[in-house]
């Protein structure tokens, strides 16, 4: 839209354009999804801009695969959800050439080699890039002429990314894409993620190794159940957890010892190898006042935060713990009601 402001006689204004702001890459509002009476997703709601880089998390059955495949269009959300990509449908986004996926399970044609069938996929995508280039950003030049099926678990994974990147997706979906890849391997994956990232892709991917998600995403969500239990950077879902980790020596430490620290404030777990303690507190600071309070003289003091891997452990195991209660009182009000009646 072309707006101009009121001009003073003899005044000439240059015009100005009004723009609008860009639309989420994507987009889900009270998305829910149900195989017959299994509530696979329920009100899923959130919104990822152009450029971020965001880990999906969670347990087996957590709502995943489910998210995936209603991101990519495979699957439609229940009546009153939606899912939107660029302010489109996922299917237009698909069509148009702008999402790119590598998704874990299905296999690769076989019979061909590897420069075949990335030359196939930049083809038939829209907007495809050099299959040379697509091949080097993947790191298989060197296997560009061997057989498909001739290929290892991590070398399959790695043809999987490049037909994923065989053109300019401005979305790149990515299922558990490192399974199978060696280190060295897994560590170049990611450069070249790093790179798509700093082109202004936005990255979404699935992943059970919580490390990778620690170190490359800049905002991870949190699956369980079905429904969104985190939403942040991975600093602040360890800080959500609420949990600290305290370890310290003890000289002539007994059993009985670590006994007490176990009823020590906010301790949740202490353990005890040798001389050295290892506490989990949801209150460091009760901990260590009470420590000092019996008397003990704890050496070489730390106090830490929890790594992503504890602090998803953490979460979840929270969300079970309030789930069977939410079970148990539903239970306890059934029965009252039976019994009134």
């Amino acid at each position: 839209m072309l707006c101009r402001r009121t001009a003073r006689r003899g005044e000439a204004l240059p015009m100005t354009r009004t723009t609008t702001p860009a639309p989420p890459a994507v987009e889900f509002a009270d998305a829910s999804k149900t195989y017959g009476e299994v509530r696979a997703l329920t009100g899923l709601t959130v919104s990822i801009g152009p450029g971020e880089t965001v880990a999906l998390l969670g347990p087996n059955g957590a709502g995943k695969s489910t998210t995936l495949d209603l991101l990519l269009g495979l699957r439609n959300p229940d009546p009153g959800g939606s899912v939107r990509l660029f302010g489109g449908t996922p299917r237009k986004a698909v069509t148009d050439g702008r999402v790119g996926a590598m998704l874990q399970s299905g296999g690769l044609m076989e019979g061909v080699k590897v420069h075949e069938l990335v030359a196939l996929a930049c083809d038939l995508h829209p907007r495809a890039h050099d299959v040379d280039r697509v091949l080097a950003g993947a790191g298989i030049s060197d296997i560009a002429d061997r057989l498909v099926d001739k290929l290892s678990g991590g070398q399959e994974q790695r043809v999987r990314f490049a037909l994923a990147t065989a053109g300019a997706n401005d979305l790149i979906v990515l299922d558990e894409p490192t399974t199978g890849m060696d280190v060295s391997s897994r560590q170049a994956f990611w450069a070249s993620m790093r790179a798509e990232a700093a082109r202004g892709r936005t990255v979404l991917f699935a992943t059970h190794y919580l490390e990778e998600a620690d170190e490359v995403a800049d905002r991870v969500l949190v699956l369980h159940r079905g429904r969104l239990l985190a939403d942040g950077s991975a600093a602040e879902i360890k800080a959500r957890a609420g949990v600290r980790r305290i370890s310290f020596a003890l000289p002539d430490l007994t059993s009985a010892t670590v006994g007490t620290l176990r009823g020590l404030p906010g301790v949740t777990e202490a353990t005890a190898s040798g001389t050295t303690v290892r506490l989990r507190s949801a209150d460091a600071d009760a901990t260590v006042h009470a420590l000092y309070g019996l008397g003990l003289y704890p050496r070489g003091l730390e106090v830490t935060g929890l790594g992503l891997e504890q602090a998803f452990l953490t979460l979840t195991q929270q969300a079970e713990t309030r789930d069977a209660e939410d079970a148990r009182d539903g239970k306890d009000a059934r029965e009252a009601r039976e019994a009134a009646a």
